[in-house]
């Protein structure tokens, strides 16, 4: 029994307060760190910012099960996918009168079958009709819980159906980008090639200013020099432009405000101050797309992701050309091409279609040197991975300049931007470029020119970095290889055409015996010793004579003909003598009564052209037709045709 002062006084229960969906404390953020071309980036995805944190968490560390199990590159497709099915199905199950808190992979209470169903309709609705999300984030979030059903034998049965059967939304098919026409490909050749060398010319000059500049913090902020050596050893801030320089730009002095790269807008200040003296000595971000775009050109192997993480330790130089080391992330495939120096030209020569003019010097050997020397100090001065494609730019805050890798992605910065940097005095635009200003067309079109300039089979123009169906299902679907392969079409149907159209030569009885003289052979189209065999009837086929059986439409060239007589009334190399007409009577009389046997379109097909043929020869020496027909009944003439065709032609 407690003794006096011992008891503690009993207060009144107070019971706790009920657990919100947000009060989940004991639910950690999940985190995916990665390192993409140099930079750590990480996705996180925090249940507690839902309202099924339970459900949130479960998706999310399947999310992190399946990235590492499968050994995924870039899982963000998985990771949107819970973010948006978790902020769904919240709202989602409160209208349906159910506690989100409830909602769980491994718990049948709440049906998750009906809220994904819920869920791609409203994606349906979100997105437009040929938009590809629905399929990706549906497609996405039922390979998470599939993953989580084979692991996990507390997955409801109608969970796990859902899961493993396909998407309701449907994949959507894009069109494939077309590549620059000739004309916007040399119109993009050029202003690259002139960028590029007003962007040496830059660099040059800032190499002369750096000799000359001295610390501007004890010899000023106002001397350009002294700017671009701050650049130089990174202390260029735009805290000390402010406290170095007068506070209006108009006080600067003259050469400050020359360099700036605008007048109006943040350009003009002293972050556009900053950003000058820094671009006199490192390139940015637009600076390097004159290399990108002349190398995807002329490197007809290589990708806009292969070129984008080269490195130089990747590259190998020599006398004669460069190595370069390419990785294909998506194939993972690694292999290593040489690109030679382009021959000197020989006077009076005139480069290729394929070559950069130049020696040496718009090859890809020589485009990559100038790449590694221009973004060379940028290297050595802010150190970092080896990237090719270095730029230096202003930070988040603008108020210092860092180098990093060039992803042509930033808004500002991409290939349609550095395409509308062109401009006139007026404003205009120069390069009239069809849109999408897409750098995968580049590659496109390098693709097409070597389809102009080796034609043949579709092996031939895949070449050693494509397989038959990659190519023809993503290169040879181009305007340029459609137009080629219909020009093709068109001749092999001219050629057909042609065959048809022709007809035999109706020789009179008058000119049949000059056939050997050198006038008459000429305007028969044969030479004078092929004229006298004709006239001999050396070269009888039956029904007709023939200029060379050994060049017959019908047969392979240099076989004998093996369709004749049956096909010389439509062969061009046929010659009628008058003399021919009874046996040309008697294959008319034929081809008709097969008419009476044969369904019309069967007739037609086989004997039409025939009996069209024999009808204009007829005409043209009808007043030879009763003589002809008197010969038959007085000779007791016959078809004169092989034994291997009596069988068709008797029956």
């Amino acid at each position: 029994m407690p003794r006096r002062g011992e008891r503690r006084p009993q207060s009144a229960a107070v019971p706790p307060r009920p657990a919100t969906a947000r009060a989940v404390d004991r639910i950690g953020v999940r985190e995916l760190t990665r390192v993409n071309r140099g930079r750590l980036t990480a996705s996180r995805i925090d249940p507690g910012d839902y309202d099924c944190p339970v459900l949130a968490a479960q998706l999310a560390d399947t999310w992190l099960d399946y990235h590492h199990k499968a050994a995924l590159k870039n899982s963000d497709g998985y990771s949107g996918a819970v973010r948006a099915f978790a902020k769904f199905a919240g709202p989602y199950l409160i209208a349906s009168g159910l506690e989100p808190a409830d909602a769980r992979l491994d718990d049948d209470r709440i049906d998750l079958t009906e809220v994904i169903y819920a869920w791609e309709n409203d994606l349906l609705a979100k997105f437009p009709q040929d938009a590809g999300r629905p399929w990706q984030f549906a497609r996405a979030l039922l390979v998470l819980i599939h993953h989580r059903a084979e692991r996990d034998a507390k997955v409801p049965d109608k969970l796990r159906k859902r899961a493993a059967a396909p998407a309701s939304a449907r994949k959507a098919t894009s069109q494939p980008f077309d590549e620059f026409s000739n004309a916007e490909r040399l119109a993009l050749k050029g202003a690259a090639q002139e960028d590029l060398r007003a962007l040496e010319k830059r660099l040059t000059r800032g190499r002369e200013l750096l000799a000359a500049g001295r610390d501007p913090r004890e010899h000023g902020w106002r001397e350009l020099p002294n700017l671009v050596w701050a650049a130089r050893h990174r202390v260029l801030t735009s805290a000390d432009l402010q406290a170095g320089l007068p506070a209006h730009a108009k006080d600067w002095p003259e050469e400050l405000l020359d360099v700036r790269p605008s007048s109006k807008g943040a350009l003009a200040g002293r972050y556009g101050l900053m950003r000058a003296a820094n671009g006199l000595l490192f390139p940015q971000e637009l600076d390097l797309h004159p290399f990108r775009v002349l190398l995807l050109l002329a490197m007809l192997d290589c990708t806009t992701d292969e070129l984008a993480a080269l490195q130089v330790p990747d590259l190998e130089f020599s006398a004669q050309g460069v190595r370069v080391v390419q990785v294909k992330n998506r194939a993972e495939r690694i292999r290593a091409d040489y690109h030679v120096i382009d021959r000197p030209l020989e006077e009076g020569e005139s480069p290729g279609e394929l070559a950069y003019e130049g020696r040496g010097k718009w090859d890809v050997a020589g485009l990559l040197r100038r790449l590694v020397k221009a973004t060379a100090l940028t290297r050595e001065v802010f150190g970092g991975e080896p990237w090719l494609f270095t730029a230096v730019e202003s930070a988040e805050n603008r108020s210092t300049m860092d180098a990093r890798f060039a992803r042509f992605v930033d808004p500002g910065r991409r290939f349609t931007h550095w395409i509308a940097s062109h401009i006139d005095a007026s404003g205009a635009s120069v390069l009239d470029i069809s849109e999408p200003h897409e750098a995968r067309r580049l590659r496109k079109t390098a693709k097409t020119t070597r389809v102009v300039a080796l034609g043949g089979t579709l092996s031939d123009m895949a070449g050693d970095d494509h397989s038959i169906q990659v190519f023809q299902g993503h290169y040879a679907h181009g305007t340029t290889a459609h137009v080629l392969a219909g020009a093709a079409m068109n001749r092999a149907q001219q050629l057909v055409f042609d065959r048809l159209a022709a007809k035999p030569v109706l020789v009179t009885p008058q000119a049949q015996p000059r056939l050997g003289e050198p006038e008459v052979a000429q305007a028969l189209g044969v030479g004078p010793e092929l004229g006298a065999a004709l006239s001999a009837g050396e070269l009888d086929m039956g029904v007709s004579n023939c200029k060379n059986p050994l060049d017959s439409p019908h047969s392979s060239p240099g076989k004998l003909c093996h369709v004749a007589p049956a096909m010389c009334m439509i062969c061009g190399n046929a010659v009628v003598f008058v003399t021919q007409l009874p046996q040309q009577l008697l294959l008319s009389d034929h081809i008709e009564q097969m008419r009476l046997t044969q369904p019309p379109m069967v007739w037609e097909a086989v004997w039409g052209r025939q009996a069209k043929a024999l009808a204009e020869v007829f005409e043209e020496c009808a007043e030879h037709l009763p003589a002809a027909r008197q010969a038959i009944k007085e000779q007791d003439i016959r078809l004169n045709l092989p034994l291997g065709m009596r069988t068709e032609y008797d029956r």
